[in-house]
């Protein structure tokens, strides 16, 4: 094995060691959403809110045939873009890990069209569960993920990385949770196979504590193109 692949195995494997217990990253992922203050709240319509009939279905799903099996996991690579054509996003993807104080950073609050990539999960397409955070608006009006509770099952989210591939997941859930009450282990626990979760506030807002909820949508691979 030359030396570039035992290196490039090293920073991968050194990547793996750093990843947090979800159960850590569910609590971090919580309160730095909470409190980076990403919402503004105060714009004549509010975001839109998920539809009750957009919740995950819990029961365990039917069997699918092999030509309806989910494609293979995809190695580790970074993300490039983000695409959600039913809301019409398209937005470049950098990676946020976890701040000075513990909790997962967020992109740039002065720029409305940039979503972040947490470096402490999956890279899309792998097996486990990636995530995607970004601003639902700022001081000047709706951001990236401003339309996100209006996604319904069905719709597609699209993630380029940076070796070319686009893996591709289908919605098959969009809800809002109290951040409170979040549900760490259901949204963020791997299912074996490579899932998405794309988050941004949401719920009630009050100029004191912001958004008080954080609207999640759930997806699976679907294809990679």
């Amino acid at each position: 094995m030359y030396a570039s692949e035992w290196a490039e195995l090293a920073e991968e494997e050194e990547r793996r060691r750093r990843r947090a217990p979800w159960g850590v990253i569910a609590l971090v992922l919580l309160t730095g959403l909470a409190l980076i203050r990403n919402g503004s709240g105060e714009f004549d319509v509010g975001p839109p809110q998920p539809a009750s009939a957009a919740a995950p279905d819990t029961r365990t799903p039917p069997e699918v045939s092999a030509a309806q099996a989910a494609p293979s996991p995809l190695p580790f690579a970074a993300v490039d873009r983000i695409r959600i054509p039913a809301i019409q996003v398209d937005a470049p993807v950098i990676p946020v890990g976890l701040d000075t104080n513990g909790w997962v950073g967020a992109p740039p609050p002065d720029d409305p069209n940039l979503a972040g990539w947490f470096t402490g999960a999956v890279s899309p397409g792998e097996k486990g569960t990636s995530v995607i955070v970004g601003h639902v608006d700022n001081q000047q009006g709706p951001a990236v993920f401003y339309g996100l509770g209006a996604l319904k099952k069905g719709n597609r989210v699209e993630v380029l990385r940076k070796d070319g591939k686009s893996a591709v997941f289908e919605i098959y859930g969009v809800e809002v949770f109290e951040k409170s009450k979040f549900p760490g282990d259901r949204v963020y626990g791997s299912k074996g196979t490579p899932e998405l979760r794309v988050i941004t506030c949401g719920g009630g807002f009050s100029k004191q504590n912001g958004y008080d909820g954080n609207v999640v949508v759930f997806a699976r691979l679907v294809t990679v193109d």
